[in-house]
């Protein structure tokens, strides 16, 4: 009987083993000519692209994708593996080039296996002729309460990255739009004994003036991004002051810090998940309420400067789901190479009791007047936007 078991495991084996290798087989056959939002999206060697929440650079004629490497199970969206990177020349299939930015095995270390590492993005310095990436980062184990900003720097747009530092934003710097009525009061005592959650706050953020309470450890930074101008100046869009508020804060010259000069935008209007982009000579901004894993209506913006002032848009997606984002939220907003007005809508479906399965929403994004609008569509490809110039 224990012989008959042993030859049936085997040939249980084998035919498993055959199956994974034929499915394995089918998967790298594919090659993509169109996008397909919200299905699974394999990569050149036939596994899932693993790189959630990122954005995507533009060099040298090719598109570099970074994003967080989720894994399965609980806690899965934390820090186990880093930042991966994938490659390509159509936007359609994409190279793995592996783990570009990785945790550290010392529990000392502030990447240590388990910590958050969120939303990264990587710029490139002509200047320099450095890559830098930024991310939203949280001690392990300390949930969001840090609200971090972290930097990584390399020699090479595929890494592997340095790690330079985590920190709080601009400590003993006010942000230069403060209107008159808040420059001499100080913050409401509730505010530092509030707990806050990072969902509503009792009073206007103004009037507990958040910003003040953390100018000497620095202010919070969740959700962010990057953006850089025609000009090559580069800045640094992230959810701060408990979520309530935005901050658009100016970088210096070599990237890797700030000028000091920086705004806030949309007081208490609680926004999250920040995109930015330029048309012509107008800024759009697209993000999120916030509302944790669950998807909620989209916002919107316009500005013909980045300093403001900001005029909201309302919720650019339109059709059926519209109100939930089509169950995804933003992340960055990719201006497609040599076409004309052409950029597209990049989004996370989030699936938070299995992380490693959540899903990418990509759509083009259309113009109606001075409004963005989003559309879903089942299948598109880049022949929806007008033709090279």
């Amino acid at each position: 009987m224990k012989q008959h078991f042993i030859i049936f495991f085997m040939i249980f084996l084998a035919i498993r083993v055959e199956a994974q290798e034929n499915s394995r087989y089918i998967a790298q056959e594919i090659k993509y000519n169109q996008f397909t939002p919200g299905e699974i999206w394999y990569d050149t060697d036939g596994n899932p692209i693993n790189a959630h929440a990122g954005g995507i650079l533009f060099h040298e004629g090719k598109y570099y994708w970074f994003g967080q490497i989720m894994v399965p199970g609980n806690g899965g969206s934390d820090a186990w593996v880093g930042v991966s990177c994938y490659s390509s020349t159509d936007l359609y299939n994409w190279k793995n080039l592996g783990v570009v930015l990785s945790v550290e095995d010392d529990p000392s270390h502030p990447l240590t296996r388990g910590c958050k590492i969120e939303r990264p993005k990587v710029i490139y310095n002509a200047s320099t002729g450095k890559f830098i990436m930024w991310w939203h980062h949280d001690i392990k184990g300390q949930g969001h309460r840090n609200a971090m900003t972290g930097i990584a720097v390399s020699e090479g747009v595929e890494g592997p990255y340095e790690f330079i530092r985590v920190f709080r934003p601009l400590a003993e710097f006010l942000p230069s739009n403060i209107p008159e009525s808040l420059k001499d009061k100080q913050p409401d005592p509730l505010v530092y004994t509030f707990p806050f959650t990072g969902g509503s706050v009792p009073n206007h953020p103004d009037s507990l003036l958040i910003f003040k309470r953390d100018l000497h450890q620095g202010q919070m930074a969740r959700d962010m991004t990057l953006f850089v101008d025609e000009d090559g100046a580069a800045y640094h869009i992230y959810s701060s002051e408990e979520n309530s508020t935005l901050h658009i804060a100016e970088l210096s010259e070599d990237y890797l810090g700030y000028t000091g000069k920086y705004i806030r935008i949309f007081p208490g209007r609680f926004m999250e998940a920040p995109a930015l982009f330029k048309r012509g000579s107008q800024y759009y901004f697209i993000g999120s309420g916030c509302t944790g894993w669950a998807p909620n209506a989209a916002r919107s913006a316009v500005a013909s400067s980045i300093w403001g002032p900001w005029e909201e848009l309302g919720n650019p997606c339109t059709g059926a789901d519209a109100e939930l984002t089509f169950y995804s939220q933003s992340t960055f907003i990719l201006p497609v190479a040599d076409t004309t007005d052409a950029f597209i809508f990049m989004a996370d479906r989030w699936h938070p009791e299995n992380p490693v399965e959540g899903r990418y929403v990509w759509l083009p994004v259309q113009f109606e007047g001075k409004k963005v609008a989003l559309k879903w569509h089942d299948s598109w490809d880049l022949n929806h936007f007008k033709p090279i110039r």
